[in-house]
């Protein structure tokens, strides 16, 4: 999108909502937050601004005097995005890193980061609330320390942080001291709980992230990719009975809490997941034209 129609889209009518990023025309956001808004009448429209780094402060500066709903910061300018905020949440300091912006009075900005919420979102509608949980987070990259910092304020007994690089599985760890720890591949036996961040899960090569033969049915795993939704990893955890949830569940438990901070609302994250399953049927629908 160039800055003409960035300026003629954050000029409409209704009010605006979006997401900004580069690249984000793959993005789901908008379907289910546009969802979101019209399951609750709200009037409102969610766009994807596709910026480069040089123009994120001027995007950010052109929001705060439009009057706009809120946005979603993606990558490359998590990190970037927390330096032009006002003010932000004990979560965003913690992560140095933002994916929601929310206005305030007077044109200030407030920077949250919504991830960890979306993990622990997608963890309890699956009946596996970590409070008092023990889990293990394999990867040390920007979900995953989301994902560590969210189930440890949901109340995790127990984190172990999975990585072939131990390093960076210190680093995860030091998010939650206390509560977070490196794990070895002996704590998935005595763990509830396995959120999945790696794209490792994709391929053939899912052993490479952990032994899958360990699982049963005691286990959840969540894995957080969602395209596919089946993937090679969650397709050999359910044959060993463990119980599954895919990674668009927790896209949309992250925007539920994003609709909350912004609108008040809380929507009925089926709605949305309904909406964002159109949305990926459409596009397979495309590609087979």
């Amino acid at each position: 999108m160039d800055d003409r129609d960035m300026n003629t889209t954050l000029t409409s009518t209704k009010r605006i909502a979006c997401v900004v990023g580069n690249p984000v025309r793959h993005s789901l956001s908008p379907a289910i937050h546009n969802a979101a808004f019209a399951a609750a009448n709200t009037d409102a429209v969610y766009v994807a601004l596709e910026i480069d780094d040089d123009s994120l402060s001027s995007t950010i500066a052109t929001l705060r005097t439009v009057g706009f709903v809120g946005a979603s910061v993606t990558m490359p300018h998590k990190e970037s995005a927390l330096a032009l905020c006002d003010e932000s949440s004990d979560t965003a300091r913690i992560l140095g890193s933002v994916n929601t912006l929310i206005p305030l009075e007077g044109g200030r900005l407030r920077g949250e980061s919504t991830d960890g919420a979306g993990c622990v979102g997608a963890l309890r509608q699956a009946g596996s609330d970590p409070r008092g949980r023990r889990c293990v987070v394999v990867g040390a990259g920007a979900t995953a320390r989301a994902c560590v910092v969210g189930l440890a304020q949901a109340g995790a007994e127990w984190i172990g942080v999975l990585n072939r690089t131990p390093e960076r599985a210190v680093s995860a760890a030091a998010l939650a001291p206390g509560i977070a720890h490196v794990a070895t591949a002996d704590d998935i036996d005595n763990c509830d709980v396995i959120v999945h961040t790696t794209p490792a899960g994709m391929g053939a090569n899912v052993d490479r992230a952990f032994d899958v033969s360990r699982l049963d049915a005691r286990h959840t795993v969540l894995d957080a990719v969602y395209q596919p939704l089946e993937t090679v990893l969650l397709a050999a955890a359910r044959a060993t009975g463990a119980r599954c949830v895919d990674g668009l569940w927790m896209l949309v438990h992250q925007a539920v809490e994003q609709q909350r901070l912004w609108t008040g609302n809380v929507p009925d994250p089926d709605v949305m997941r309904h909406a964002a399953e159109l949305e990926l049927a459409r596009r397979r629908e495309m590609r087979r034209e």
